[in-house]
């Protein structure tokens, strides 16, 4: 690995903004779409720039090879319900809520690493980071302004997709000696192979007459968080290593709470403000004491 330059650094923001800028974009998207069509559209549009890149480099996509279990288990776990949740909680979360409640990913990781991940031992400083981040987020949950009894269900479903992202990062691990690019392809295929009939019979979107930004927010959701982002963080990754680019789980939240506000006008409450603190801190904590894999995603 080298060691990181002004470039990376540039890189590692864009693709903390890119993948913080999911957040209010799908509350955008939720203006005119359901959360189902949100998901089958966020998949099948972020498919397409891994699709191009593979048919470019020669990739071989084995999303219907003897592994074909593992891609469509993934696509359901990691892609189609986190998705498909945190669209649902968005409708009526505030989208800098849920990139908060969505950072406490590598939180959650470590819990669970902890029981299904060799060499994944949960030490002193691990307790402390999930402690720290175990409160910020209860600290959040007692904002009775922003979080109430019409929309705690909601935030809860936002925090259940996190995890979802943390089983599938898991599952990953058992197809970890392949190429990242071709994992990813296979993944998304499935996940809009099995997503897009969910959608045409319980939503059907040919129904809809869409505002044009939620539009808009969906196809950028599609291409970029999902797609382009996801091959982004490859290149950091084969330059720079895990550590380097895990660092962007310190980024999104913050960003998060950023883009809500600027392009939202959402509210900001000192709540908010303490349990972002306590959440970067949660995950300072379990980082620094960890080699493990990074089970980020949004």
């Amino acid at each position: 690995m080298t060691s990181p330059k002004t470039i990376d650094y540039l890189l590692l923001t864009t693709l903390s903004l890119i993948w913080a800028s999911a957040f209010f974009n799908i509350k955008i998207a939720t203006y005119s779409y359901g959360p189902i069509t949100i998901a089958f559209l966020r998949i099948l549009f972020g498919a397409i720039p891994v699709l191009i890149l593979c048919f470019a480099k020669k990739i071989k996509i084995e999303a219907f090879s003897k592994d074909w279990k593992w891609y469509a288990a993934i696509g359901i776990i990691n892609l189609v319900i986190p998705f498909f949740l945190i669209a649902y909680g968005v409708q009526k979360v505030q989208s800098n809520l849920a990139a908060i409640l969505m950072s406490s990913t590598p939180i959650s990781a470590t819990i669970l690493a902890h029981f299904f991940v060799d060499k994944e031992k949960i030490n002193i400083l691990k307790i402390i980071g999930i402690i720290f981040g175990f409160l910020g987020i209860v600290y959040l949950f007692s904002d009775n302004l922003l979080i109430t009894n019409s929309n705690f269900i909601s935030a809860l479903m936002i925090l259940l997709g996190s995890t979802f992202y943390v089983v599938g990062g898991i599952l990953t691990l058992k197809i970890s000696h392949k190429k990242n690019e071709n994992v990813t392809a296979s993944i998304l295929v499935w996940g809009t192979l099995i997503i897009c009939p969910i959608s045409l019979i319980f939503e059907q979107p040919w129904t809809l007459s869409p505002r044009l930004d939620s539009t808009l927010s969906l196809i950028y959701l599609g291409i970029f968080p999902t797609g382009i982002a996801w091959l982004l963080r490859f290149a950091i990754l084969k330059k720079n290593g895990l550590v380097f680019q895990s660092q962007v789980a310190y980024l999104i939240p913050i960003f998060g709470v950023i883009l809500g506000f600027l392009f939202l006008n959402e509210l900001i409450t000192s709540k908010v403000i303490i349990a972002l603190i306590a959440v970067i801190m949660g995950i300072y904590f379990v980082k620094k004491s960890s080699t493990s894999k990074n089970f980020w995603g949004t």
